[in-house]
């Protein structure tokens, strides 16, 4: 179905080209934000929920009627149930093949459909977490649940990640190989700003989360979320709201909202939104900023926002949220500079196509020149002291999973952390101070997930069930975590889960969505959420 393109909340037209348009592929390889296209109000606090909007589904006041007492008692068991009433629906309206998306539940006024919102705040660090300035990102979490972090895709960077996280697969399945990249079979360059390239269908594989729950009968709506707006199949999400710059999280919530008090008919069962704030705010001060600290703030205060608004409607029974971070920040204010064409010579010159940022995909004007400036590379990085390393499609590490796909440029060269690769013409000028992109093994290339709704509670007390055998009893008395729980800490109501990939996220919100049946083929690893549920 054709997606309805909506104007946000509060009145902010969408743009339907991305943010600064002419600045491509420099700004990406230099990871450059002018400081006039980045600026954040420090004072000024977001709008917090309409009171309208929380008015419009408030309890009626209760009839004055004297009712038997058997019929209130029943009435207010009703009301007050923890636990959501739900009915099968008998009508063809609904999804014609998955039972649980004919499920409805009531929070006491208005009926709902099984729901799940998932928000993505890009760059928003696993131990930002752990910085005392997330009281209310933590409070969710122990009312809910939390990984010690989330392990991205390579290249540690935005595109990559986000289509990783809608679609299960690896950069070398889903084809966005980085934020920039150039592909031999069509001769053309993708670039993540430019809408006559992130908007073409044809550079995105696999299936994304809302194609799958379209398929199975499921509304969606799209807040901003990066991919296309439409798929190779032809398939859009619902609603769908395109990528603009500097909309304030106030009106975001606003969006989310207006969208769960529609009518049941058409209001979505699947929300996706994100938020750039923070990952532009550690690009241009840097991870460890007060700018980063301020931000970090009021992506909290939207967290609390969002919740108390969910809790106030009676929809926490209801409603699944999960929040997700693409990627990590490291800080790059005083990097080590790397020359490639010092290393390179005359062959820095015989480079046909750069990809990538802050690793460099070369690609030579020969297969002769390959060879030979290849040699070069690794002599270099052997000499280096580990300052980068240089790989082909045959020596990429493993664990990358970033080698069989041809818009992978068949030489990588990948800097460690601290330092950054440039050229003397350049002499690394426009760098950022702070940056991703590197191995994702590295903690501060690591991502944040926090989720609270029904699945955390069963979660919780799966676990707690659990936790009374004599082995994991056992295995708390050593003071170690029972082998195959997945726990990396229980403390008290503070569930926190060990690490994992973010290619697991899809196969989640398809089980939150009870729409497993329905589920693509992914990268995630088969019955991964299984031992939690």
């Amino acid at each position: 179905m054709k997606a309805e393109y909506m104007k946000l909340a509060k009145g902010a037209g969408p743009s339907r080209h991305m943010a600064n348009v002419d600045s491509d592929e420099e700004e990406e390889r230099k990871a450059l934000i002018a400081p006039d296209e980045r600026k954040f109000d420090e004072d000024k606090p977001y709008r917090p929920t309409d009171e309208e909007d929380a008015a419009e589904l408030e309890v009626p006041p209760r009839s004055r009627r004297r009712l038997t007492w058997i019929v209130l008692l029943f009435s207010l068991l009703l009301i007050s149930a923890a636990i959501p009433v739900r009915r099968l629906l008998s009508s063809s309206e609904s999804a014609p093949n998955s039972p649980a998306t004919q499920l409805l539940y009531s929070n006491g006024t208005h009926e709902f459909r099984k729901s799940a919102l998932i928000v993505s705040i890009d760059g928003l660090r696993a131990d930002y977490l752990d910085r005392g300035l997330t009281p209310h990102l933590l409070a969710i979490s122990k009312d809910g649940l939390r990984a010690k972090s989330m392990k991205p895709v390579f290249p540690t960077l935005t595109f990559p990640n986000h289509w990783a996280l809608m679609t299960g697969l690896y950069a070398e399945s889903h084809g966005i190989v980085a934020n920039n990249f150039w592909d031999p079979s069509t001769g053309r360059e993708f670039h993540y700003n430019r809408i006559d390239a992130s908007w073409n269908s044809s550079w995105w594989y696999g299936e994304p989360m809302w194609e799958t729950a379209e398929r199975a009968g499921v509304v969606t709506a799209n807040l901003m979320w990066p991919g296309p707006p439409e798929t190779r199949t032809g398939t859009s999400p619902t609603y769908f709201v395109p990528w603009k710059d500097k909309v304030s999280l106030g009106t975001k919530l606003d969006q989310i909202l207006s969208w769960i008090d529609l009518p049941l008919e058409k209001r979505p069962q699947f929300i996706m939104a994100y938020e750039p704030s923070l990952d532009q705010a550690g690009h241009l001060a840097g991870p460890k900023s007060s700018l980063v600290n301020k931000v970090l703030k009021q992506v909290d205060i939207f967290a609390r926002d969002l919740h108390d608004a969910i809790e106030a409607r009676n929809l926490t029974d209801i409603f699944d949220i999960v929040f997700v971070s693409d990627h990590g920040m490291t800080d790059m204010s005083h990097p080590e500079l790397v020359y490639v064409d010092d290393i390179l010579g005359e062959g820095f010159e015989r480079i046909e196509h750069e990809d990538g940022w802050p690793a460099m995909g070369l690609r030579f004007q020969s297969k002769a020149d390959e060879a030979r400036y290849l040699a070069v590379l690794l002599e270099a990085a052997a000499a280096s002291g580990g300052k980068f390393d240089v790989y082909t499609h045959d020596t990429m590490p493993q664990r990358w999973h970033f080698a069989h796909n041809e818009r992978i440029a068949p030489i990588y060269v990948v800097p460690r952390m601290g330092y950054a690769l440039t050229n003397r013409i350049e002499n690394g000028a426009g760098m950022s101070k702070g940056n991703h992109g590197y191995d994702n093994d590295y903690a501060s290339m690591h991502a944040m997930f926090v989720a609270h709704g029904p699945f955390s509670s069963v979660v919780k007390a799966i676990e707690a069930e659990r936790a009374k055998s004599p082995a994991r009893r056992l295995a708390a008395l050593s003071g170690r975590a029972a082998e195959g729980a997945g726990w990396h800490s229980v403390v008290g109501d503070a569930y926190v889960m060990e690490t994992f990939e973010n290619v697991q996220i899809y196969n989640l919100m398809m089980k939150l969505l009870g729409i497993e049946e329905y589920a693509a083929p992914t990268n995630g690893t088969a019955g991964f959420w299984d031992r939690y549920f």
